[in-house]
C-alpha cells in the first residue's frame, strides 16, 4: 500500500513544518520521520491541537477524555516541569491542571504568583486566575480580571468570560448585573453551562419560576448527551444537584 505508506509521510512533513514554523522543541523532528505515523498522531494531540484556534469546547471534550484515561497524568507532567524549571509558563501549566483537577486553592495561590510577574496582562493567565478564584468563592478578586478581559478581549472565550462574570455578580450580591448577565450568556450561547448556571443561581436566590423554565432546555440537552459530554460536565451537574436539593429543604 505504497499510497498509505506516502500519506503517513506526507502528515509528517507537514507537522515537521508546523514544528519550525511555530518554534517547538527539535526532537519532534525525529519523532515525526522515525514514527511517521504514531508521532504524527502524538504531536497533533500533543502539541497541535492544544495550540489551534479549534472551537474551545471541542478542545475541552478531547482533553476531557484524555482525563478519563489517565486521570492524574496533566497535574503530574506539570508538576515535573514545575520542579525542573519553576518559569512563568510551567507555573501556569501546573494551576491550570490542578484547578482542572479540583484543587482550586493551590491553583489561586500559583495564579497568585504568576500574577506579579511579566505576563500579568496575558489573557490566558487572567482567565486562569478568575477561573480559581471563582471555584474558591473569591468572587471580588476575579472580577477585575474578567471585567478587563470582556472590555479589552471581547473574542476571547466570550461564554465562559460571561458566566464567571454573572457568578462573580451573584456572589457579591450584584443580583440585576448577575441576572442580565446569565439571560445574555443563555440567550448568546444557549450551552448547557449556560442554562445550569443561571438555574444554580436562581435557585439560591429563590427565583423557582426561572429554575424551572431553564429545566426544560437542561433536560433536552442532557437527553443528547454521549459518555464524554456527561464527564465533562459532570462538575457543572453536580453543582446544579446540590442547588435543586437545597431549594427543596428550604435552604
Amino acid at each position: 500500500m505504497p499510497f498509505i505508506g506516502g500519506l503517513h509521510i506526507l502528515i509528517a512533513l507537514l507537522c515537521a513544518v508546523h514544528v519550525v514554523r511555530s518554534g517547538q522543541q527539535l526532537y519532534w523532528l525525529f519523532i515525526l520521520f522515525a514514527f511517521p505515523l504514531l508521532g504524527s498522531v502524538v504531536y497533533f494531540f500533543a502539541v497541535y491541537l492544544p495550540n489551534s484556534r479549534l472551537d474551545h469546547g471541542a478542545r475541552r471534550a478531547v482533553s476531557a477524555a484524555a482525563r478519563a484515561m489517565d486521570p492524574g497524568r496533566d497535574e503530574r507532567e506539570a508538576r515535573a516541569a514545575f520542579d525542573v524549571s519553576p518559569s512563568a509558563q510551567n507555573q501556569m501549566r501546573l494551576a491550570e491542571a490542578l484547578l482542572n483537577n479540583g484543587e482550586a486553592q493551590e491553583a489561586a495561590q500559583l495564579y497568585e504568583g504568576a500574577l506579579k510577574g511579566p505576563f500579568a496582562s496575558d489573557p490566558d493567565l487572567r482567565f486562569g486566575a478568575a477561573r480559581a478564584y471563582v471555584e474558591c468563592q473569591r468572587y471580588a478578586a476575579a472580577l477585575p480580571h474578567l471585567q478587563a478581559l470582556k472590555a479589552e478581549r471581547p473574542e476571547f472565550r466570550p461564554d465562559q468570560v460571561l458566566l464567571l462574570l454573572a457568578r462573580c455578580y451573584g456572589g457579591t450580591s450584584r443580583n440585576a448585573e448577575a441576572r442580565e448577565s446569565f439571560e445574555e450568556a443563555v440567550r448568546r450561547f444557549g450551552s448547557f453551562e449556560a442554562n445550569a448556571e443561571f438555574s444554580i443561581w436562581a435557585l439560591a436566590t429563590g427565583d423557582a419560576a426561572t429554575a424551572a423554565r431553564l429545566q426544560t432546555d437542561i433536560d433536552r440537552q442532557v437527553n443528547q448527551w454521549n459518555k464524554v459530554s456527561r464527564q465533562l460536565n459532570e462538575p457543572v451537574m453536580r453543582r446544579l444537584r446540590a442547588a435543586h436539593e437545597l431549594a427543596r429543604k428550604g435552604g
